[in-house]
């Protein structure tokens, strides 16, 4: 896995945003796992066994006459990631309590501080939906609850809720390195009751939390949520995101069916990210 081959997708965007953010949201659809916002659009990347010649021909914002599109892309090694990824990457603050920085970056004067070295794992603090998820878990007080983080990605949700006073946390992808990368990541912060693991939701077997963190995207959640609420005990708390403000009645009708409320969503430059109760 470590010498897989990657390959990099270079979008420039006129203009620049809100075409980025839908460009990423389409790209998610087709297997691109990691991105990188850019000042003139988007850096995109995508497996070498997952793409094919036609992989672009079903995003529709590439036909759209509102937006002006260009791109080319060229095969990336993932030990190049970390030298693409250091020139583009800023320390991300997170109200007056959180910083997302990188090793590199100074140690700030924060309750939380979180070193992230994400590779080619998604998950720097810097799109909005994960940076909504964060305000979440800022606002709420974990101590002692139980916590999933479901698409982990670099590990950061579930190491800024171990940070908060979690009790036992688990955190789970379905792609390797982002699985390799939290297990660096959670190591790190020395975050040591944090279990990491590589799959889906279907191994939430006989498993109950206080809180789950979901931020994926909205096909999965929409298959998923029923088996979150099998693991969410009564009066537990299911966060969301991964999808745009339009999505929230196809989603909540979803959590309605399963027995979940709506309590309320931030939103993010049309992104959300938003908090049901069971």
């Amino acid at each position: 896995m470590l010498n897989s081959i990657y390959l990099e997708y270079n979008f420039k965007v006129v203009p620049v945003q809100p075409a980025s953010d839908i460009l990423i949201a389409e790209l998610g659809e087709v297997q691109f796992e990691s991105f990188v916002e850019t000042e003139d659009g988007v850096q995109a990347y995508i497996k070498q066994e997952d793409w094919y010649p036609n992989i672009l021909d079903d995003l529709q914002i590439l036909s759209n006459p509102l937006f002006s599109i260009d791109y080319d892309y060229s095969e990336i090694e993932q030990e190049n990631w970390n030298a693409t990824w250091e020139s583009n990457f800023n320390p991300i603050q997170v109200g007056q309590q959180c910083v997302i920085r990188a090793p590199f970056h100074e140690k700030p004067k924060v309750e939380y501080d979180i070193v992230i070295e994400p590779k080619m794992s998604f998950g720097t603090g810097h799109h909005e939906t994960t940076h909504m998820m964060l305000q979440h878990i800022l606002e709420h007080d974990l101590k002692g609850k139980s916590v999933l983080d479901m698409g982990s990605g670099t590990g950061v949700l579930a190491i800024l809720a171990a940070m908060k006073g979690a009790a036992a946390i688990d955190a789970i992808d379905i792609d390797n390195w982002c699985y390799l990368n939290a297990k660096e990541n959670v190591e790190r912060n020395n975050c040591n009751h944090i279990n990491v693991y590589e799959g889906t939701a279907d191994l939430l077997v006989d498993q109950k939390y206080d809180i789950i963190i979901a931020n994926i995207n909205r096909n999965i959640l929409l298959e998923d949520i029923p088996t979150y609420v099998k693991s969410l005990k009564k009066g537990g708390i299911l966060f969301l995101s991964g999808f745009y403000k339009e999505d929230i009645p196809r989603i909540s009708e979803r959590c309605k069916e399963v027995g979940l409320k709506f309590e309320k969503n931030l939103e993010k430059n049309n992104w959300v990210a938003v908090k049901y109760v069971f």
